[in-house]
């Protein structure tokens, strides 16, 4: 069941003065996505949510920094990160979408989305996260607004899976030291940010609750496959959430541009099939051409419809990963 869309004009204000990727026509590709799938019914406007909830998740002195460079009419934050006079608006509506998206998933199930832009995954307590030399197109960060609004109706236990290539190190930085706070993240090694290694797992009395899967460079369906199956849906079945938060990027998909990876319909369809007996608020991330395009609808779809088998042998370096992740995590988790 496709449960409500959170989508709001706002979000298109957010825009660079020359040409970035992260750009308003990512939205628009998205939208065309929806009509296509019939479900222009289904979207909502968001509220916006107000700046005392944005300190709740990120340092005082880094709302004001960025409050201030936009008000002083700064183009960018950093050499990646552009801002405009719209990005304020647009990131706290941002925030508040990707929260309406957890309750809708919380009060109503099937799979919730929150269309929204700027992305947040790498967006950390103090903005750069984990050493990152850049915010990388981030802003705030919108999983941890979804986290934020599952806790106050007091939900302990919560799940966030982050499939974008990119690791989410600023919702990883956020909940490091939370144990109830289960980050599952799939992405490419060695790209930016350079973090999510098999090791990082987790800070003090939180060991165990951040799962990293650093995919090899090139990886196709059957690796991606492969992992999902042995570590990601373990995981889930591990927790049995009542709900899962899904921090969802297509930039794997190949060809997309900012990536290696060789990802096409067939992962994000089954990804998407393999999650359909959980309630979702999916909270969108990165993804830049034929990723929006292709593997966008291929998710929706999956979680709507279609069944896809995983037939496919993953690379022997995905073997090695999954193994490696397997020995490092397995005092915590059963695979």
């Amino acid at each position: 069941m496709i449960g409500e869309i959170y989508y709001s004009r706002k979000f298109l204000q957010h825009k660079p003065e020359n040409y970035h990727p992260e750009n308003p026509g990512r939205l628009w590709v998205l939208m065309s996505a929806i009509r296509e799938l019939m479900l222009d019914d289904r979207i909502l406007e968001p509220t916006p949510v107000d700046e005392n909830f944005v300190k709740k998740i990120h340092n005082p002195a880094y709302v004001e920094f960025v409050k201030r460079a936009i008000r002083e009419g700064r183009r960018y934050l950093d050499p990646d990160t552009y801002i405009s006079p719209g990005t304020w608006d647009a990131a706290l509506m941002a925030l508040g979408a990707s929260r309406l998206s957890a309750l809708a998933a919380l009060r109503y199930g099937g799979l919730n989305m929150a269309l929204v832009r700027p992305p947040g995954h790498h967006a950390g307590k103090r903005g750069k996260a984990m050493g990152a030399p850049t915010l990388g197109f981030c802003i705030f960060n919108n999983m941890a607004a979804a986290v934020l609004a599952l806790r106050e109706e007091g939900i302990k236990k919560i799940l966030v899976i982050d499939f974008d290539a990119h690791h989410g190190n600023g919702t990883q930085e956020i909940f490091w030291y939370d144990p109830d706070v289960i980050h599952i993240d799939l992405h490419e090694r060695d790209i930016y940010p350079w973090t999510g290694y098999e090791t990082e797992i987790g800070g003090g009395l939180a060991k165990g609750s951040k799962v990293n899967i650093p995919m090899p460079h090139y990886s196709n369906d059957a690796d991606y496959i492969f992992a999902w199956n042995e570590i990601v849906l373990a995981v889930v079945e591990n927790v049995n959430p009542k709900i899962i938060l899904l921090s969802a990027g297509f930039d794997g998909f190949k060809g997309d541009g900012l990536t290696t990876l060789k990802l096409t319909e067939k992962f994000f369809s089954y990804a998407g099939a393999s999650l359909r007996k959980y309630s979702i608020a999916f909270i969108f991330e990165g993804g830049y051409d034929v990723g929006l395009k292709k593997g966008f609808p291929a998710f929706v779809k999956g979680y709507e419809e279609i069944e896809v088998n995983d037939n496919g042998q993953p690379s022997y370096e995905t073997l090695k990963v999954v193994e490696e992740i397997k020995d490092i995590l397995s005092p915590w988790w059963s695979f």
